[in-house]
């Protein structure tokens, strides 16, 4: 009598597999976005960083400054070819304020063309939560975290 074997094919692994992807697909797809403070935090400390070494590379100065509907960079020797890395921009999440904190009495965030910059702060706020863009002037900005009991 011959003996039958028990288990799964290969191709039902797969097509369970394949099920299990689309549904976790699914799933995260369905979840709310991520605090809309800190994705414009994100995005904000990378175009910083970009406009840092654009400076670098011009040998201009560049600096950060909010305008009426974002903010905007300043002082760049853009060139002809339509340099978009260093336009205007507008905040993903509509309410966005911005306070430049360090350097105190600032306007502006000064990124280059120094390789070492001054170390700088960037408050953000929106509906009541607020994050911090930190550089000791060496690093790259960064979130800072939220520390209990800090002013």
């Amino acid at each position: 009598m011959p003996t039958r074997q028990c288990g799964f094919t290969l191709l039902e692994l797969l097509v369970v597999l394949a099920i299990i992807g689309l549904a976790t697909a699914g799933v995260s797809l369905s979840l709310p976005d991520s605090n809309p403070l800190e994705r414009d935090a994100q995005r904000l400390a990378a175009l910083l960083e970009s406009a840092r070494s654009h400076a670098r590379a011009s040998a201009a100065p560049v600096e950060w400054r909010t305008s009426a509907r974002g903010f905007e960079f300043i002082g760049a020797n853009r060139p002809a070819t339509g340099e978009e890395a260093l336009a205007p921009r507008d905040w993903l999440s509509e309410g966005v304020q911005a306070f430049v904190e360090r350097p105190v009495g600032a306007a502006t965030l000064r990124l280059g063309p120094e390789p070492l910059i001054p170390a700088q702060t960037l408050r953000l706020n929106l509906d009541g939560r607020e994050l911090r863009l930190v550089t000791d002037g060496f690093e790259p900005f960064r979130i800072q975290p939220d520390q209990p009991g800090a002013p």
